[in-house]
């Protein structure tokens, strides 16, 4: 491992045989539940250009999850959209900034989050390796599935162009943005940042910081349990969804990351299928990414990509 050249770091990752045969078989599982989608307009934090709502739907396993949707006042008859998913630890904020931008946005939180924890709440800590043994019941599972529900409430509303969607999203965001465009080929353009569940076994030895610490402190207390949730990983690791990805896509890693390993993001942008892609690696910046510099280019990525004619 040379952490002075994350760029040429070799991952130990490897794809099961049956990776896409079983997310094929979450998704069949997941369509027999009507997603029921309740939309329910927000006097408090509506705007005089922006409308807001909140959205409650139905998930797999029959979790009821939420999100906020944003619509600008001033939108077109089709209007482009952005899906943005949260951090590990955050509850997802009111994505008004996005909405004055010109785009319906919508920001999710996936079981675990605040309006569901009466019917998932592993914590955080806790949400990584709740599970972690069983593939068919580990947590992301469902985490992934609300989430790609969500894209399907974008996709759903007849004021958004389902043609022109992004999705983006830092650390547990930007992994959750490569799961979602591999799994919604209908994704126009995404934007990945600092990425985690990316690289998870490779992560664990490459930094000693949580979330991934969390791995380690199960491993130490169950060091009999390792090859069973290396198996496990393998089937949520971001890496393995990359080559799905055929949208227009950015990276952006700090190269002094102590959360999300820059080896990682080095490995997964290798992985992405698509020809049109660019990784943004920011020297002296950490789990930030580089975001301040990095903003501007996101919004013109998109501005692009789901505007432009």
């Amino acid at each position: 491992m040379n952490k002075q050249s994350p760029d040429k770091f070799t991952s130990t990752i490897s794809k099961p045989d049956d990776f896409m045969t079983f997310w094929r078989n979450v998704e069949e599982e997941a369509s027999k539940v009507p997603p029921d989608f309740q939309v329910e307009y927000s006097f408090s934090h509506s705007s005089n250009d922006v409308d807001v709502y909140h959205v409650f739907y139905t998930s797999l396993d029959w979790v009821k999850v939420s999100g906020w949707y944003c619509v600008p006042k001033q939108k077109r008859e089709e209007t482009p959209a952005i899906l943005l998913l949260p951090g590990y630890n955050m509850d997802p904020p009111i994505p008004k900034l996005w909405a004055r931008r010109g785009y319906c946005s919508f920001t999710a939180a996936p079981r675990g989050k605040i309006w569901s924890t009466d019917q998932f709440n592993p914590g955080y800590p806790g949400l990584l390796t709740h599970n972690i043994v069983d593939k068919h019941t580990y947590s992301y599972r469902g985490f992934y599935a609300d989430t790609w529900r969500a894209f399907d409430f974008l996709s759903s509303r007849d004021e958004v162009n389902p043609e022109r969607i992004g999705v983006t999203g830092n650390s547990q965001g930007g992994g959750l943005t490569i799961t979602t465009a591999a799994m919604r080929p209908q994704v126009r353009a995404a934007s990945v940042g600092v990425p985690y569940l990316c690289g998870f076994m490779d992560s664990i030895r490459l930094t000693s910081t949580y979330p991934y610490q969390e791995i380690s402190d199960y491993l130490d207390l169950f060091p009999d349990r390792t090859e069973s949730v290396e198996n496990t990983l393998a089937y949520f690791d971001g890496i393995n969804f990359a080559e799905s990805i055929t949208c227009p896509i950015i990276v952006n890693a700090g190269l002094q990351d102590n959360v999300c390993p820059p080896e990682t993001a080095y490995v997964l942008f290798r992985a992405l299928g698509s020809t049109n892609k660019l990784l943004y690696a920011y020297d002296g910046h950490g789990h930030d990414g580089g975001s301040l510099t990095h903003a501007s280019i996101v919004e013109k990525f998109f501005y692009t990509h789901l505007m432009c004619p």
